[in-house]
């Protein structure tokens, strides 16, 4: 009964552990590209043609669906346009949403194509028929980690919260410039990234939980923040 409960116990913070390490790995990563947007953007934009290109070679040596390879490419054009003004991005945006709800479809209809073994009606009583090989485990999750949800993923680490920044180029501030001093300085606010707005809101109600039960584990409380 001890070595069970010890299991159950062992399984929880094994969870916690590895919950914690990907937080934290998420949020370094997010400082990151933070610190080097432009080299992100180049990345992101050859890695969205890469798996087109890696696309179209399924289709035509792997045999894969027509239709759903065709819509998983157009899904991706779609992703490319959330990088035009990378690494802002709003929440509202009808391209974000757009992506969201392809991200979700692109990996319905894929784990669908994957796991369909039924056999064509026309088939169905033909003694001669050779079904189709399926995937091994392996081949599928690559598929999915390279062609269904790095990208996605990595556009969520990578964007910044247009709300809660301002704009860091150019065109608005030219223009409010002319009448300025040239010599004047430009002052330019930092971006925040959506992945740290996540976890910084996360963590800021689990301090606030903790001193309601009275401890205060905010190492910042109290002390002005830069």
């Amino acid at each position: 009964m001890i070595l069970q409960a010890l299991s159950y116990a062992g399984t929880v913070l094994g969870f916690l552990f590895l919950t914690l390490s990907i937080a934290s790995g998420l949020y370094y990563i997010s400082e990151l590209v933070e610190e080097h947007s432009e080299p992100t953007k180049r990345f992101l934009t050859r890695a969205i043609y890469g798996i087109i290109i890696l696309y179209v070679f399924l289709l035509i040596l792997d045999s894969f669906p027509f239709k759903l390879s065709v819509f998983s490419i157009v899904s991706y054009l779609v992703y490319l346009q959330n990088l035009k003004h990378f690494p802002f991005i709003s929440l509202k945006s009808p391209t974000l949403l757009a992506s969201c709800v392809l991200v979700a479809l692109n990996h319905y209809f894929w784990f669908k194509h994957f796991n369909d073994t039924e056999v064509p009606p026309q088939f169905r009583y033909d003694p001669n028929y050779i079904p189709r090989r399926r995937a091994s485990f392996t081949e599928v999750a690559s598929f999915f980690g390279i062609c269904v949800w790095f990208v996605p993923f990595a556009l969520f680490v990578s964007l910044s919260a247009g709300d809660n920044v301002l704009p860091t180029t150019t065109a608005g501030l030219a223009k409010k410039s002319d009448s300025a001093d040239a010599n004047s300085p430009r002052f330019r606010k930092k971006a925040t990234g959506l992945v740290r707005v996540v976890i910084d809101s996360i963590r800021a109600y689990f301090y606030s939980a903790a001193r309601v039960f009275g401890y205060d584990i905010d190492p910042n409380r109290g002390r002005l923040v830069v």
